[in-house]
């Protein structure tokens, strides 16, 4: 029986392949984190969100800092999901919204280690993207 060269490169099936793992890696942690991360936002179990919002953001969306938190929950499960069901387009979202999250932060002028770290999940999920584009081809 033949396979095809989607299901082997250079004699390995396709799930051996490094890149494949890379993307199947990123692709399952960029779908978890935001969803679990989103439900938090609700339940402020892992952390107290409220304080790592730049108080800018009240002023500019008059709401509670909590409604705030959660409607970036949403924002969050939606993105995990899109990941999940379009990784192309999904990494450039999570990527965008890493991005206003570090800008956030910043702006609030602390948590300056958290905003580090972002910026490697940033990079993370451009790679996803890079990966994600070459799956589809």
């Amino acid at each position: 029986m033949k396979s095809t060269a989607a299901e082997r490169t250079n004699g390995r099936s396709l799930v051996a392949e490094p890149g494949h793992q890379a993307f199947l890696l990123l692709r399952t942690v960029f779908t978890v984190a935001p969803i679990l991360f989103g439900l938090d936002k609700f339940t402020n179990l892992l952390a107290d969100w409220t304080i790592y919002l730049a108080p800018v953001a009240t002023t500019v969306v008059p709401l509670p800092a909590q409604t705030i938190m959660y409607a970036v929950g949403v924002v969050e499960i939606i993105a995990g999901l899109v990941v999940a069901v379009r990784p192309r387009f999904g990494s450039l979202l999570v990527a965008a919204w890493l991005l206003g999250i570090i800008v956030n932060l910043l702006l609030l002028g602390s948590f300056f280690d958290i905003a580090l770290r972002d910026f490697g999940l940033l990079v993370s999920a451009l790679a996803l993207n890079r990966l994600a584009t070459a799956e589809s081809h």
